[in-house]
């Protein structure tokens, strides 16, 4: 049978080769990603609520707010068992893994991540986990993308390409703004804006949102329409608006990462699962809005529906008091990222764009109430006004993606009278952020490590390029306890290079020896037993670290020193050498393959 599909496979790649161009077969391709991608995110959203429908209103439809404690644990308990007695195997989380893959990976990525997150993130969000499901699905359809893409052959740049389809695909399935879903797949997966890459992005995306609408109808996520016009008088308000979204910006990436970290430090993954998902129970169980995805609190803070959005709690006796609810809202703002952090750092899956939305909600609800409030407006705020534009405001400064927050909002409701609000809020946010915060939450990580890929063509071909693949290792060493005798007949002699690597006993690197060094003298006999190689050794212009130095510190050193070879170490140990002529002949590779 697999020989009967190879025979096919083949006879349709003859088959294509003759009768379709690369770029048609292209379209083709991100046509069935795009439908890929939206069954994807039908999937994975119709399986969430399926959870949720069983939890909360057939096993404890009375007592529901009592097992909000214990929902979370054991949803991460089912999903341990899951990752690792099941599938054996890590699963990332969405956006960040399949960024990894683009940029370490070729953007190959493995079969099992095509179901991985469609059976994890479910069981993580159903059972309350206060992440979200656009990640997952993203990361789902990427890898459809990159399975199919190696399937047919297509070369590196058409296999990234076809993941930013599916990633458009899945954003546009969710919230059906297939405009603000091709931006994001630009934004966030760094794609070049070119016809040959729109027209791929453009069909997927309108594939997935076809598909949204035969499964869901007319029905999205977020459904609202404006009701209040944009007035000039409110722009000094967005602007603040915009200066606390860089704030609450900051504010969520810090609690991610040191969130992240501190309980990276508990060296069990039980315990660390048991003590993250106890302290998420504990913060659901008093604040249930923080339960799952979020966004029926989201669209009862649209409506302005107080009483629904806070849900049951301590406080509901007190929820005539408007101040006591403007606590309780930026009590959301605080606590939802600490809800999110502790389900990724036990071993949740799932994704930040929903807790961005969430917290942008709250706090642009937050803020409109309390100017309204404080007796100094002669004319009130529209509050639905500024919830929608501070999702906006969020969503460019955690996501850094200031673009696909302003049109998604206004694709979200359904017109561009928001448009310019949203631009000063998104703009500012972004500005500000990206002043303290150059990297998003999704590429923080990776750009620690040198792996981000950006719109920068050149950062990126360095990115993509592979040292260990341009090391030479046709070096012969040198002992720095031998003398200038050895040095002749134990390096000239065997070696057709000019240059000496010089270790000690332990291969540490210590320094080089060039012929030119000892050309005067290697002739002179009598100089063989009186000098050492300590003497006649001297130290190479610069070092590289394997383990340390990224492409772009490679490539400064070799700039910076005017060096023609550069010796290699790992934990100072040496490793061989990189030249400068094959450093640049696999730039131009490596160029060549990002840009056909």
């Amino acid at each position: 049978m697999p020989n009967i599909s190879k025979s096919l496979l083949h006879r349709f790649l003859r088959w294509k080769s003759k009768n379709l161009s690369h770029n048609q077969f292209l379209m083709f391709l991100s046509a069935i990603i795009g439908l890929g991608a939206g069954l994807g995110a039908v999937l994975i959203k119709n399986l969430t609520h399926f959870i949720q429908f069983l939890l909360e209103t057939k096993f404890i439809e009375n007592y529901r707010e009592g097992f909000y404690f214990i929902f979370p644990l054991i949803g991460l308990f089912l999903v341990y068992i899951i990752i690792n007695f099941i599938l054996q195997k890590k699963v990332g989380h969405g956006i960040p893994s399949t960024l990894y893959a683009i940029s370490r990976k070729k953007g190959i990525m493995r079969t099992y991540q095509m179901y991985a997150s469609l059976i994890t993130a479910p069981i993580t969000v159903g059972f309350g986990g206060s992440v979200g499901l656009e990640g997952p699905t993203v990361a789902t359809g990427a890898s459809l993308g990159s399975n199919i893409s190696r399937l047919f052959l297509m070369n590196q740049a058409s296999r990234t390409l076809l993941i930013g389809c599916a990633a458009a695909g899945a954003m546009s399935s969710i919230f059906k703004a297939p405009i603000a879903a091709i931006i994001f797949a630009i934004e966030v997966f760094s794609l070049d804006l070119t016809l040959a890459s729109l027209l791929p992005l453009l069909i997927a995306s309108v594939s997935a949102i076809l598909t949204s609408y035969f499964f869901f109808g007319n029905d999205i996520i977020l459904p609202f329409r404006l009701e209040d016009a944009f007035s000039l008088s409110e722009v000094p308000f967005y602007i603040l608006l915009g200066v606390l979204a860089a704030a609450c910006s900051l504010y969520f990436s810090k609690v991610y990462f040191s969130i992240m970290s501190l309980m990276a430090k508990i060296n069990s993954p039980l315990l660390r699962l048991t003590t993250a998902g106890l302290g998420l129970g504990a913060l659901i169980y008093f604040i249930p809005p923080l339960y799952g995805e979020g966004y029926n609190v989201i669209n009862n803070l649209l409506q302005e529906n107080y009483l629904q959005a806070l849900g049951t709690n301590f406080f509901n006796a007190y929820l005539e008091n408007i101040w006591v609810v403007i606590l309780l809202l930026a009590g959301l703002v605080f606590f939802k990222i600490i809800a999110s952090s502790l389900t990724f750092s036990a071993g949740g899956i799932g994704g930040i764009f929903a807790p961005v939305l969430f917290m942008g909600s709250a706090m642009g609800h937050c803020f409109a109430l309390i100017l309204n409030n404080l007796g100094i407006l002669k004319n009130p705020l529209s509050v639905s006004n500024f919830t929608l534009v501070g999702m906006a405001g969020l969503m460019a400064g955690v996501l850094h993606a200031p673009l696909t927050a302003i049109f998604l909002i206004a694709e979200l409701t359904h017109g561009y009278e928001l448009f310019i609000p949203l631009m000063i809020t998104a703009t500012i946010s972004f500005m500000i952020t990206n002043r303290f915060q150059p990297h998003s939450v999704y590429t923080m990580e990776l750009a620690q490590r040198g792996d981000l890929l950006t719109h920068n063509k050149d950062q990126t071909v360095l990115t993509l390029m592979n040292i260990s693949r341009v090391i030479e290792k046709n070096f012969i060493t040198l002992n720095i306890d031998m003398n200038l005798g050895d040095v002749i007949h134990k390096g000239v002699m065997k070696s057709s290079r000019n240059l000496f690597p010089v270790i000690d006993g332990n291969r540490n690197f210590m320094g080089i020896i060039l012929l030119d060094d000892i050309r005067p003298i290697m002739f002179d006999q009598k100089m063989y037993e009186k000098l050492s190689v300590r003497e006649l050794m001297h130290q190479a212009p610069e070092i590289i670290d394997i383990e340390k130095d990224k492409m772009q510190e490679i490539m400064a050193k070799f700039q910076d020193s005017n060096a023609w070879n550069l010796p290699v170490v790992k934990q100072d140990k040496y490793v061989g050498f990189i030249s400068k002529s094959k450093l640049l002949t696999a730039y131009r590779q490596k160029l060549i393959e990002v840009t056909v």
